[in-house]
């Protein structure tokens, strides 16, 4: 069954899920895999960090792959379990309690991009009464468009259920403002296949490439392998460190964000794991 069909996504990424969700390291590996190939389908520029918006961030396993890439990032959530989860993990984005068919309620123009991972499918259900799947699709796009500044991209992976839901969520997203179209990752095979949104703000239908989807089974596997190393481990930190230096190297983003650390000053107890009270 389809998690959509068991529950509200507030209900049904409760503690329980939410902690079985950022624990799980299979989860963890496709996560980190869908996040870098949305994040490469915005075409970001090189040479600078860039503002992004994660739609339906979670536990911030998203998040975590901007910060690996240097880009700053806000994130949205339904689920209040998930996004504990995340102020617990540290994460270096802000995470905002949102219902995003309520619409994304942020200033215009302010991101540079958007991408939202295993989110937009739950729009189509109408899980209380009032719900009304077209209307907050198109509640969702329409402030999602407005604020992504001029030429932005959002890109947006999901599980459709059937065609004519993938048809809905497009027709939305156009009526909106979006152009752009549909990319399927290796679309032969049934464990790989992902569908993705990739749409463009302020650009006109044809103006814009959508790219190509992969269809090469063998980058699955480099993918997947480059998430089981050190770095995948350690992502959202100091790469191949230890747990000294990654604590240092928290607290000085903390630092630099004009947050307050429990203990500024580094010592040689910094780091250190406790010993369990009995």
């Amino acid at each position: 069954m389809r998690p959509e069909h068991t529950a509200p996504p507030e209900v049904f990424y409760g503690i329980d899920e939410a902690k079985k969700y950022s624990r799980n390291t299979r989860i963890m590996e496709i996560q980190a895999t869908m996040s870098d190939r949305a994040i490469e389908m915005l075409c970001l520029p090189e040479d600078q960090p860039s503002f992004i918006l994660d739609i339906g961030c979670g536990s911030g396993l998203s998040g975590e792959c901007l910060t690996e890439q240097g880009h700053h990032w806000v994130g949205m959530d339904i689920s209040e379990a998930m996004l504990d989860i995340a102020v617990e993990r540290e994460t270096d984005g802000d995470v905002q309690l949102a219902d995003m068919g309520q619409g994304v309620h942020y200033r215009a123009g302010v991101f540079d991009g958007a991408i939202s991972i295993s989110a937009v499918q739950w729009l189509c259900n109408a899980d209380k009464k009032g719900h009304s799947p077209p209307k907050r699709l198109y509640q969702f796009f329409k402030t999602l468009y407005s604020t992504l500044r001029h030429g932005a991209r959002a890109v947006l992976q999901l599980y459709p259920e059937t065609p004519d839901q993938m048809e809905l969520i497009m027709y939305q997203a156009t009526r909106a403002g979006f152009s752009g179209g549909v990319v399927i990752d290796y679309p032969n095979s049934a464990k790989a296949k992902k569908y993705y949104l990739c749409l463009f703000a302020g650009i006109q239908q044809g103006q814009a490439q959508v790219p190509a989807g992969l269809s090469d089974e063998n980058e699955t596997a480099q993918n997947t392998e480059r998430m089981r190393t050190k770095d995948f481990r350690n992502a959202g930190g100091v790469k191949n460190a230890t747990r000294k230096q990654k604590v240092i190297a928290r607290k000085e983003r903390h630092l630099r964000k004009g947050k307050t650390t429990n203990h500024s000053e580094n010592t040689k107890y910094t780091g250190r794991k406790r010993r369990p009270k009995f």
